[in-house]
């Protein structure tokens, strides 16, 4: 992007840096004017606010959320037991999380193969925590393990432990997001 790479000679030039013999500045354009022109070096850098933390969260928990209430149906729609459905819910939940992070980056025109690697990389830490307090959640709570499809229990309890599973997960995607990792990866492909 042209303005990315006027920023980074600008930023060089801002910490005392030169470019080879170049040493007049009088020739740079100056920046000062691009109201966003932080933004787009916070993002490029992997830094991460809280909302953009929160953005990549509730990405992720629609993914998980469409395989755990699939996985959570059939299973119980089934008559499985609590470990065969909650196994179920879990892969469904990694299956459709990584499946609308490959979707968006497929869009960017990636390959496969390579779109594979990056979801994978984005997704696995953050779905592996949601799962864990979704499911803890589920566990703890007395007799939602038990309840029915057609019970009020089922659904309050999960959309509870979603929620809840969302508030823990976000600062896990803020931390990654901040060390270049996580969907500061994927985010890459969305400019």
């Amino acid at each position: 992007m042209r303005h990315d790479t006027h920023h980074e000679q600008h930023s060089h030039h801002e910490r005392g840096e030169q470019h080879g013999q170049h040493t007049d500045r009088s020739q740079h354009v100056d920046h000062s004017g691009h109201a966003d022109h932080t933004s787009h070096a916070d993002r490029r850098l992997g830094k991460a606010g809280w909302a953009t933390a929160a953005q990549a969260t509730l990405h992720c928990l629609t993914g998980c959320a469409i395989g755990e209430i699939l996985g959570m149906v059939i299973g119980t729609a089934l008559g499985w037991g609590n470990m065969e459905t909650m196994v179920l819910a879990i892969v469904l939940a990694f299956f459709f999380g990584y499946t609308l992070t490959l979707h968006s980056i497929r869009k960017a025109g990636v390959d496969f193969r390579s779109a594979l690697r990056v979801a994978l990389a984005a997704d696995t830490l953050s779905i592996a925590v949601m799962e864990l307090i979704d499911n803890g959640v589920i566990a703890l709570w007395p007799g939602a393990m038990d309840a029915t499809l057609s019970d009020t229990l089922f659904w309050g309890a999960l959309v509870l432990s979603l929620a809840v599973a969302f508030v823990v997960t976000t600062p896990v995607n803020k931390w990654m997001i901040g060390r270049g990792k996580g969907h500061a990866v994927v985010h890459q492909y969305h400019h």
